[in-house]
């Protein structure tokens, strides 16, 4: 009698029959390497969108301590402009001064000279303020208003009616749409009625 049990393929090795639960093993472990392939595809993506996550961070909180660093630099050196176009109204009192100061046997023509250098300081500091858009409020007539005025006093007058300015002691300005500074004004009270 032939032992099948022992029976060999031709290459000499016994024949196994694969059975339907080695062929779900077999589909079992494929699965399951895909499953571990597919896991660390996602885990490199993710490492990747970490790393970028965290060279976006970085860049950005580089971009806010340059951006604070030119902040406070700006506010540091905001008057720059305006000192620099202020310098020459200094040197031109300057001049008035040595000019007031000069040997000179006639006091009228010092005076004289010494009045129109300053009233020429005067314009060029009125052009360098309206440069930056500084300018003065008309007051003197004007309906007294607590957003442009400070009124020191009341006063009667004749010819200027109640609640209006009658004189200033010290001009008001304007910065562009705000009061720079309040006009400093004695108000009419109107014919006869002193405060």
């Amino acid at each position: 009698m032939i032992d099948e049990t022992n029976k060999q393929d031709p290459v000499g090795e016994p024949q196994e029959h694969e059975t339907p639960e080695d062929l779900e093993d077999v589909e079992a472990i494929t699965e399951e390497s895909v499953e571990v392939d597919e896991t660390e595809a996602l885990q490199e993506k993710l490492g990747a969108a970490q790393d970028q996550l965290m060279r976006v961070a970085a860049e950005f909180e580089n971009y806010k301590k340059r951006m604070e660093r030119e902040r406070s630099k700006l506010l540091k050196y905001a008057g720059e402009n305006i000192l620099r176009d202020l310098l020459p109204t200094l040197d031109n009192l300057d001049r008035a001064l040595e000019q007031g100061n000069a040997d000179s046997e006639d006091v009228a023509k010092k005076l004289q000279s010494m009045l129109e250098g300053i009233e020429l300081t005067r314009k060029g500091l009125n052009s360098t303020l309206e440069r930056y858009e500084v300018e003065a409020l008309n007051s003197i007539g004007m309906t007294f208003n607590p957003d442009e005025h400070d009124a020191l006093t009341m006063e009667a007058s004749e010819e200027v009616p109640a609640n209006h300015v009658l004189r200033e002691f010290a001009k008001g300005y304007r910065f562009k749409d705000r009061v720079l500074r309040h006009a400093q004004v004695v108000v009419s009270s109107g014919p006869g009625k002193a405060a």
